[in-house]
């Protein structure tokens, strides 16, 4: 495999790729309303005239397909969006796709739109250089609803679609990093219950905001107790979202509701972080329900698939072989070592990975730190570093796998 001519390829499609992202951050995708986007992707999937099958599923997921090789290497975007919250915020206009010094801005530019013109031409790099073989094929994926619920857009690729790919590229912001591992997270809502009377006569009812607020302080020192990992860091639980019910503006509330947002290290379950928060409650001396959070806002296209919002903690091996053959596809293209290390945030890979095992590895253009900010952004450089990586990748995978294979080790 000539590396060089990847790269070279590559660079010449570097304004095909920044136009192509300018057009798809122009068209507002926020989760549960990504048809536009998913349409123009379609249409540039079939226009580049590399792929032998392009389609969707129920769920509103965009396949690309190269080859007919029964061992499925498949690389993953998000099409959906965050909201753009205070346009006067913004330096740039966020539906714009601004170029500014060698960077396009504009939202879900960075998180992550600009994968999918990187992964686009990848497909085309791999066709026009004869890059496939007939063991394999390539599988690009352009999943919605991310942003809402990471992860339940695989659930239905593997549960109802029935796919299974051998090993997923995850393409969410790296900084063209290879990263290999993340927290998970699950959603915990706490609620309590008082009794409610008129708001000038309190000690005839019993406050449940009081109630919550004690859990609330439970809470925030539990964040200090959680344990840490090495690689992954430290687990966390912060309280996202706070309500209450009450019969007027002039009335004690008589249910309280906190919303709490739990990142799984390494060794924490399901079933510890819910112990732990229930240990909260009793040491605030309030009696009030622990239950993990349901997601069941339909897809753009009206579907509904209701999931626990609970997503596993995953991270591969340094020496699995997506790993190193993420690290060997960087060696030869960039003639560097290769920065390796974990997201922050979460991605699709709680699912892939996290929940079906899966094996994962990351790289992708724009930083984490620009993601769901009025900065959000990416380098057009990037756009031509994944493109040709995404292109690469495939083929020294199969390689070291099979090395891996001869060793007796698998990806995990």
């Amino acid at each position: 495999m000539d590396a060089t001519a990847i790269l070279r390829e590559a660079r010449k499609h570097e304004k095909s790729m920044a136009r192509f992202l300018r057009e798809i951050v122009a068209i507002p995708s926020e989760s549960a309303q990504e048809r536009n986007v998913i349409a123009a992707i379609r249409a540039k999937a079939r226009e580049l005239g590399c792929f032998d099958r392009v389609w969707t599923d129920k769920f509103g997921n965009l396949f690309a397909r190269i080859g007919r090789g029964k061992r499925v290497i498949a690389i993953d975007a998000h099409v959906d969006t965050v909201g753009v919250g205070d346009p006067s915020e913004w330096k740039h206009d966020p539906y714009r796709g601004k170029v500014a010094k060698g960077v396009i801005y504009g939202r879900g530019a960075g998180d992550q739109k600009g994968a999918v013109p990187a992964m686009l031409y990848a497909g085309r790099i791999v066709r026009d250089l004869k890059l496939g073989s007939p063991e394999w094929s390539l599988l690009l994926t352009f999943t919605v609803s991310e942003e809402d619920c990471d992860g339940l857009n695989w659930q239905y690729i593997v549960r109802e679609d029935g796919l299974r790919p051998e090993c997923v590229v995850i393409t969410d912001s790296t900084n063209c990093r290879i990263l290999r591992g993340q927290r998970g997270r699950m959603e915990i809502g706490v609620t309590a219950k008082g009794r409610s009377c008129h708001g000038s006569m309190p000690h005839k009812g019993d406050n449940a905001v009081y109630k919550i607020a004690r859990v609330v302080r439970e809470i925030e020192k539990l964040n200090e107790r959680l344990r840490s990992d090495p690689f992954l860091g430290k687990g966390t639980i912060t309280v996202s979202y706070v309500d209450c019910h009450t019969p007027s503006m002039c009335a004690v509330p008589d249910r309280a509701y906190i919303h709490l947002d739990r990142r799984l290290t390494r060794g924490e379950t399901k079933a510890s972080a819910l112990r732990e928060v229930r240990d909260a409650v009793r040491r605030a001396g309030v009696s009030a329900k622990v239950a993990v959070a349901t997601y069941d806002r339909p897809t753009y296209t009206g579907l509904r698939y209701p999931t626990e919002s609970y997503f596993p903690t995953w991270c591969a091996p340094e020496d699995a072989p997506q790993v190193r053959a993420a690290a060997n596809a960087y060696r030869a293209l960039f003639r560097r070592k290769p920065p390796i290390s974990r997201w922050t945030f979460s991605t699709n890979g709680v699912s892939i990975a996290g929940m079906f095992g899966i094996p994962c590895v990351g790289f992708g253009p724009a930083a984490e730190e620009v993601a769901h900010t009025v900065n959000d952004s990416v380098p057009i450089e990037h756009l031509v570093k994944c493109a040709a990586f995404y292109a690469a990748f495939p083929r020294i995978y199969c390689d070291e796998a099979a090395a891996a294979t001869r060793r007796g080790r698998r990806g995990a």
